[in-house]
């Protein structure tokens, strides 16, 4: 898709939101299915034995068959969890194929919290994470909120080793030429969407 640089993010991101919204059911279940053959062969994928993944909504592309597939090769799960104080908190918590849910604010399902099962962003290998935007350079544009690059930021700014691979999941109608970027904005490793890879890693 081509932007007009005079475009601001709030327009961008609404234009972008309408578009995946507009998929219909069986335009989202197949990019998934598409989505999964492209992810789950690669050897980022193969290696990560602690993987973030998300609850689709909003129209995002959904990576349900990626989490299913993750348990079933016996790798760790987890989900962003919002945290109701202070409100600009994520974490990132272990999910299981049974689990006790519950509403955020945003009326987006994550596991009950639990500390227990809660662990720091560094320690995980894999952040599959979804996005509004993206460009072949990327460059994110997320739903507004900040959540994952307050999460981030730290350890990318510190040029952390152990800084897990930040790949985002979308579908191909949500690609752009560029995007007006924020200084606070993390850029993302890689993007995955149902059609290709976008600065694959290897």
């Amino acid at each position: 898709m081509q932007t007009d640089v005079s475009m601001s993010r709030i327009q961008l991101r609404k234009q972008l939101r309408q578009q995946r919204c507009n998929l219909s059911p069986s335009q989202q279940a197949r990019a998934a299915q598409q989505l999964f053959k492209q992810l789950v062969q690669h050897p980022l994928f193969h290696r990560a034995r602690h993987i973030a993944l998300y609850t689709a909504s909003d129209g995002e592309i959904d990576p349900h068959l990626i989490m299913r597939e993750a348990w079933r090769r016996g790798k760790s799960v987890y989900l962003p969890v919002v945290a109701r104080w202070p409100k600009t908190a994520m974490v990132f918590q272990r999910v299981r194929p049974v689990q006790q849910w519950e509403k955020n604010r945003f009326g987006i399902l994550q596991p009950r919290w639990n500390v227990a099962d809660q662990r720091a962003a560094w320690t995980l290998d894999l952040v599959l994470l979804p996005l509004v935007g993206f460009d072949q350079y990327g460059g994110r544009l997320g739903m507004g909120g900040g959540f994952y690059d307050r999460c981030f930021a730290q350890l990318h700014h510190s040029d952390h080793l152990l800084t897990p691979q930040r790949i985002g999941l979308a579908h191909e109608c949500q690609r752009v030429d560029g995007l007006p970027l924020a200084p606070w904005d993390i850029p993302l490793h890689a993007v995955v969407t149902d059609q290709q890879w976008y600065r694959e890693l290897a």
